[in-house]
């Protein structure tokens, strides 16, 4: 283990043993590390068999959180190792797509798009991606989809 791996562990009082168990405050080091854009510790969790279902308390998943943070190395990771990318929280019903879209981050729409979010989800309010998208360019990349029914 990297020395800035187990100080971050430490710093936010994680298991160095068993570092994919949630800490004394009930979270998650994959969703923690997700939301810090530490694209260094995911990939360790993962490599830990770090659990992809876990969730936070507002039931957001890790790629969630990596898309809070606007880390494409984090989501990029999180993809590739089979996180659900279509997960929606309980609270909402928001998919990290939803949440990319109505929050302007154009970069994290375009990576979720070409790993084949889907645009068709909804909140519990009835919102796609697309009702919320917040700029004009998530907009057009929405809709272009949509208009061909991908």
């Amino acid at each position: 283990m990297k020395p800035e791996i187990r100080d971050w562990l430490q710093n936010n009082y994680f298991s160095v043993a068993q570092p994919v168990l949630k800490n004394g405050a009930d979270i998650y080091p994959l969703i923690l590390a997700s939301q810090q854009g530490r694209a260094d510790v995911v990939r360790f969790l993962l490599e830990q068999d770090a659990a992809l279902d876990v969730v936070d308390q507002y039931g957001n998943n890790a790629l969630w959180a990596a898309c809070y943070a606007d880390n494409s190395d984090c989501i990029g990771a999180l993809i590739h190792a089979g996180v659900d990318i279509d997960h929606q929280n309980a609270v909402s019903g928001a998919t990290a797509l939803i949440f990319a879209a109505s929050t302007g981050r154009e970069k994290v729409v375009g990576q979720l798009l070409a790993a084949g979010a889907d645009t068709t989800l909804k909140t519990h309010d009835d919102f796609t991606a697309l009702d919320l998208a917040a700029t004009r360019k998530i907009l057009k990349l929405l809709s272009m989809l949509v208009k061909s029914g991908d």
